[in-house]
């Protein structure tokens, strides 16, 4: 590497294995690293502070890898989603119970390994009486996330005899929590809703046990259809995971410092709760409402439309995508599976068919790249299979918690572990005395003098292009 003092070379001279970082006469060389797949380029910037006393500023870490991982892969330009290399379109037809394994294990499983996989899932299921005991202590009108966080962070004291510090005990941790919450999140929801809590049955499988656990009557009566078992597996396949979004990150960051994995999935469940986040298909669920009726679209098109306006197009576009989310297209065709297994109509789904046709076709939306995400239809399944609007993000919780798990795990396995410590650009005073009390201004400051810097003086750090 060349001396850093040193003024750069011609541009012909820098290994393109490398980015070049110069302030003022100062040179720093960076190393480039890359993805398996695709044409990202990452600059190492892992010790420049301590190299160069420089830090990067990128608020929501926009153009950030905080970490390297080989269980997702998203190519937002085109339109790819992998799951552990396989594309989200062909997993979807296989079961939630196989897309588990796959992001634990990272390898597909034979049939053998599946049956077992899931049987002992299926047997992890039940809770202990007294985390259920712990609704009790909750208003019926208490939000579910609410219910399942605090139940989640629970869970670490009925199983406080496992070893996390061993690849053994992780893995153990991980298959309860996938067993478990799916317990808790129907719980919640029957609490909820003042019905008795049903507990799992060792005869069903994963989706059926949870579709019986919220919608049995109180004698654990149900009658299972295949299409909406069906449906439910797809929708936990979509949302199993999804790269370092927010939550996920929320899990990494805060099992970074060691804490219980219940814990640390528990501060998931708390970011997802975020309208930004998992609250996404409810806002969409209320913007058809909204609309009503296919004949009113131009009119609400033409308000989304208006500079400052405050009506949203809520379900188009994403943070990652800059084309077609493919989770869309799949969650799309089960909408007209269910219902017709339901064998009954929606007229919020004919609204979203042709508001979707319309927006598609314009240039407003198309030269913004606006186009439908999973939240534009999982909203109307979930409504039409019965789930009261607030389950939700429940519901999305339950589904990324395999996601979540082997994120976690993936990291404390890891030959390191670094505890995620983000650094910031502060904007606050200088330093200052401390004034007696009696010398104090109205606003706070000393009577004698003026504050310097605060919150409207100048940034200092934004002055290096």
């Amino acid at each position: 590497m060349a001396d850093p003092k040193q003024p750069a070379p011609s541009q012909d001279n820098v290994n393109p294995g490398t980015a070049r970082l110069q302030i003022g006469n100062e040179v720093f060389d960076l190393p480039i690293r890359r993805d398996s797949i695709g044409d990202a380029r990452i600059v190492d910037i892992t010790g420049l502070f301590q190299r160069a006393g420089v830090m990067t500023y990128d608020v929501g870490y926009t153009s950030t890898a905080g970490t390297e991982s080989a269980i997702t892969y998203i190519d937002g330009d085109k339109g790819i989603l992998l799951y552990r290399g396989y594309p989200i379109e062909e997993i979807a037809n296989g079961s939630y119970m196989e897309t588990a394994y796959l992001l634990l294990k990272g390898e597909l499983p034979t049939s053998e390994q599946l049956k077992a996989f899931e049987a002992d899932i299926v047997s992890r299921m039940p809770v202990h009486e007294q985390l259920l005991s712990i609704l009790d202590r909750h208003k019926r009108d208490t939000h579910p996330m609410a219910l399942v966080s605090s139940m989640v962070t629970d869970l670490s004291g009925f199983h406080s005899d496992i070893d996390t510090s061993k690849p053994e005990g992780r893995y153990e941790v991980a298959l309860n929590l996938i067993a478990k919450i799916p317990t808790i999140v129907a719980a919640a929801q029957r609490y909820s809703q003042g019905k008795p809590v049903i507990r799992p049955s060792s005869q069903l499988g994963y989706s059926e046990n949870f579709l019986r656990m919220c919608f049995a009557d109180a004698s654990g009566h149900y009658v299972q259809n295949d299409v909406l078992t069906k449906a439910m597996d797809r929708v936990f396949i979509l949302h199993a995971d999804h790269e370092q979004n927010a939550s996920t990150s929320t899990v990494r960051l805060a099992g970074s410092t060691g804490t219980e994995p219940y814990a640390a999935l528990s501060a998931g469940v708390a970011a997802l709760w975020g309208p930004a986040h998992g609250g996404a298909n409810e806002a969409v669920l209320k913007m058809l409402k909204g609309i009503g009726t296919v004949d009113k679209i131009p009119e609400f098109i033409a308000a989304v439309k208006v500079k400052g306006g405050e009506t949203k197009l809520m379900g188009f576009g994403h943070r990652v995508y800059k084309n077609f989310d493919p989770r869309a297209n799949i969650i799309k065709a089960d909408c007209d599976s269910v219902l017709a297994g339901l064998g009954v109509s929606n007229p919020l789904l004919e609204v979203a068919k042709e508001l979707e046709r319309i927006a598609l076709s314009d240039p407003y939306f198309k030269d913004r790249k606006l186009y439908p995400n999973v939240d534009f239809y999982s909203g109307i399944i979930l409504s039409a299979m019965k789930f009261p609007v607030q389950m939700f993000t429940p519901l999305f919780a339950l589904a990324r918690t395999s996601g979540w798990i082997a994120q976690w795990q993936e990291m404390v396995n890891a030959p390191k572990l670094t505890i995620g410590r983000p650094r910031q650009n502060y904007t606050g005073p200088e330093q200052r005395p401390y004034p007696a009390i009696e010398t104090r201004g109205p606003n706070g400051d000393s009577a004698r003098g003026t504050l310097t810097g605060g919150v409207d003086a100048p940034k200092r750090a934004t002055d290096v292009a």
